[in-house]
Order: structure tokens, then sequence, then C-alpha cells
């Protein structure tokens, strides 16, 4: 692959913003994604609090993947038929409203396990929607040669904002409650549902118009043909509800025995996001050879934290190890929806993407409302232990495969006169 200048990748990272729709959209995602960086902290420490230990935090969680199962497949449908503006718009509503009413309920003294539930279900009904549709967005407003700074671009902001909002998290939910910041999510939600509204994206009838069930049909037609793709969705299947049972669910849990509460957890929670930049800007200027060694390799970075947890090592060796699983998680997810967006007709991305979602999503309930019981009975470290050698697992066996191995990109020429012409 020729050699591309620092200089010139530099000056590729900042093209996809001289497009109007893609500023939009990069915007409203930054914001939406401020909100996103606490409330997680805010919802975890909020059902502990209300005494719902490690099985309500997996009850919640659990809630929130179970409407994604069940809508993924129907959302990538409707995000090939229809604008995905429109979707991203209501999608953004009704998670604003969700998140209103649990701040509301948790300011006001009235809240219960239930509701968080409820609350948490709703929004991922509404992310079922919202998940095909914006993973199609990149498509329709950036040519084809600065898809990859954009995703770059787009994996930058999401990380930089979210550096230290795990940390001010855990302090606002130490200082103020939980109320707040959930709060500060629906406001975020609200926010960049205007400015989805503004968006211009291709006219309808570039849009699919057969049947329904047709639809569904050839999106999975599309997704099985494609080997490197299930086989790739398959170690995900592992991978990611074994970190989220991990990080997620059994990671509050963990800080709050060992490494006092809400603030020693954002710390840990700061160190990942901060990883997750470093992995964007190494993916920003470094066009990645072989994709299929590079995302197993980052995947399998991800058992490092677990592992640190597991071995009940000092909290700054915990932050140091999530820094690194953040690194080579956002490396591999760069890279991989550049290479999904190349290979995938735009037509069927969303429809494609849902399927390849819903593999990773769909053990995902079941792996919360296990790991609450095994975390009782094997305890929480030898849980945690248990998961790190599984994503070590599942790094491994794609790598068996010659066409996992020699997964690679499309060189992309980045021409002077590209970088000063895109679309506005």
């Amino acid at each position: 692959m020729p050699r591309i200048p620092l200089r010139t990748r530099l000056r590729e990272a900042g093209a996809p913003l001289a497009v109007r729709a893609f500023r939009l959209h990069f915007t409203a995602r930054m914001l939406s994604w401020t909100g996103s960086a606490v409330a997680p902290i805010g919802m975890a420490f909020a059902v502990l609090h209300l005494g719902g230990g490690a099985s309500g935090l997996g009850l919640v969680l659990a809630a929130n993947m179970a409407p994604q199962i069940l809508l993924l497949l129907i959302g990538g449908v409707v995000a090939d038929r229809w604008s995905r503006a429109t979707v991203m718009v209501w999608t953004n509503i009704l998670s604003a409203a969700a998140e209103a009413v649990a701040a509301v309920l948790l300011w006001s003294g009235a809240a219960q396990v239930w509701h968080l539930v409820a609350v948490s279900a709703l929004c991922g009904a509404a992310s079922s929607f919202f998940t095909p549709a914006a993973g199609g967005v990149v498509v329709e407003v950036i040519p084809a040669e600065l898809r990859y700074a954009a995703n770059a671009l787009l994996k930058i902001g999401q990380n930089t904002v979210k550096i230290a909002g795990p940390a001010v998290g855990g302090v606002l939910v130490a200082a103020a409650g939980s109320s707040w910041v959930i709060g500060w999510d629906a406001v975020t939600f609200a926010a960049a549902a205007v400015l989805c509204a503004r968006l211009d994206l291709a006219p309808a009838k570039a849009k699919v118009r057969t049947g329904f069930v047709a639809d569904l049909r050839e999106g999975w037609a599309d997704f099985w043909s494609r080997r490197w793709l299930w086989v790739m969705v398959l170690q995900g299947s592992v991978v990611v509800p074994v970190w989220l049972v991990g990080y997620q669910m059994l990671g509050p849990v963990y800080g709050k025995d060992f490494l006092g509460g809400a603030a020693g957890w954002g710390l840990v929670v700061s160190a990942f996001t901060g990883g997750l930049v470093v992995g964007a800007a190494a993916a920003l200027v470094w066009k990645v050879r072989r994709v299929g060694v590079v995302v197993c390799v980052g995947t399998g970075a991800m058992a490092l934290p677990l592992a640190a947890m597991a071995a009940h090592l000092p909290l700054v060796l915990v932050a140091v190890a999530a820094c690194a699983a953040g690194t080579g998680l956002s490396l591999s997810m760069t890279v991989w929806a550049s290479l999904v967006q190349e290979r995938i007709p735009k037509e069927k991305l969303s429809r494609v993407m849902s399927y390849s979602t819903l593999g990773q999503v769909l053990p995902v309930p079941l792996g919360y409302l296990a790991a609450g019981p095994a975390s009782a009975y094997f305890g929480v470290r030898a849980t945690l232990a248990a998961g790190a050698v599984a994503i070590v697992a599942a790094m491994i066996v794609p790598l068996l495969l010659r066409q996992v191995r020699t997964l690679t990109l499309a060189p992309v020429e980045v021409a002077e006169e590209t970088l000063v012409s895109a679309p506005r």
C-alpha cells in the first residue's frame, strides 16, 4: 500500500467537515455522546442505590438489549426504505422522553428498579432503529475517498467527549445524585434530534421498494454470502456479551467493592475512553493493511482490564489495562466500519448492519441475567477471569481462517483536488 505523508493524512482528517450534512451529523452525535458519557454511571449507581445489586443492574441492562434483539431487523429495513435522518430524529426524541422520565422519578424519590428497567427498554427500542440508520449516514453524505477519515473523525470526537465524562459522572453522582446525570442525557438527546432534523440526505428514489419480507431476505442473503462477515460476527457474539457483562455490569460492582466507589470506577472508565481516542487517532494516521488481523488483535485487548480486575491489581494498573483495551477496540472498530462501508452496497447497508449487530447482541441479555447468579456463586473476580479467557479464545479462532487473515482495505489515493472540492 502506498505510503501517504502524515501531513496529507491530517489534512484529509478535516476534509469531511467541509460537507454540511456531515457537519450536522457529527455535531448531533457529539452532543448526544456528552450525555452517553455519563449516563451509564448514573444509571448503574441509581440501581445500586435503590438496592437492586448486580442482579437488578443485570435486569436493567438486559431490558435495554431485549428490544434490540426483537426490533433490529425491522430497524434495518426501515432505514433502507425511508429517510435515515427522519429515523434518527424520532429515535432521539423517544430516548430524550424516556431519560427525562427517569430523571424526574429519581429526583422526586419515587423511582423503583422496575421504573429504570422500563426506561432502559424504551431506550433499547429506540436504539434498534437508530443504530442501522446512523450506520448508513456516512455513505450517503461522504464520498468514498473520505469515508475512512470520516469514520476516524467520528471515533475521535466520540471518545474525546467521553474521556472526562465517566470521571465527571462519578463525581456528579456522588455530589448531586444520579437524577442530574440522567437528566443531562435527556437534554442531549433532544438537541441531537433538532440537528438531525436539518439533515438533507439522498432522495428516496435510492431506497428499496420491494416487500418487507423480501427486504429481510435480501439483506440476509447478502450477509450470509460474505463468509468473512459472519465469521467476525460470530466472534462478536462471544466478545460483546462477555465484555458488557465484565465491564458494564460487574465493573461498577467491582468498583464499589474494591476501588472506592463511583469515583474510582469513573477513573477506570475514563482511562478506557482515553484509549478509544488513541486508537481512533492511530487509525487516522495508519492505513491498516491486514484488517482481519488488526480487528482480532484489537478485540483481544479487551481481555486485559477483566484480567486486571480478576487479579485484583492496583487501581492504576486496572486503568492502564482499560486504556490498552480502549485503544485496541477503537482501532479495530474504525477499520471495520470502513471495510463494511467499502464492501456492502449502500442500498443494503442498514439491513446487513442490522443482521451484524443482532448477531452480536443476541446473547447479551442471557449474559446479563446469568452473570448476577454466577458472580454471587463463584465470586466477581472468578467471573471476570472466565470472561478474559473467553475473549482471548475468540480472538484466536477467526485468525485460523485465511479469508479473515487476508482481509484488506482498498488503497485510497488522496488527491489534492479531492481535499479542496468535497461536496458542501
